[in-house]
């Protein structure tokens, strides 16, 4: 079994290396550094982050909640179809 993640330290640290040896079936494959704006997600959640969140603050988590829904129908309203 294959697992392919991106390469922060956490991935790297001893405690995953350990496992790892401990379970000869599991190998990691680790995306090379960048490689995760190849993904288109990626971008939309950079766009989505900008558009809801960067430089704000919010007092509650309903603030957040009426954020993330404004950027969302915002973001789709500008969206068009795959035809």
């Amino acid at each position: 079994m294959w697992i392919v993640t991106d390469n922060p330290s956490s991935h790297n640290s001893l405690s995953t290396r350990t496992r790892l040896e401990d379970h000869p079936r599991i190998h990691h494959a680790f995306i090379p550094v960048g490689a995760c704006w190849l993904n288109l997600q990626e971008g939309w959640w950079r766009i989505f982050r900008k558009a809801a969140l960067a430089g704000r603050s919010f007092a509650n988590r309903d603030d957040i909640t009426h954020a993330t829904t404004l950027a969302t129908d915002q973001l789709n309203s500008r969206a068009k179809p795959w035809i």
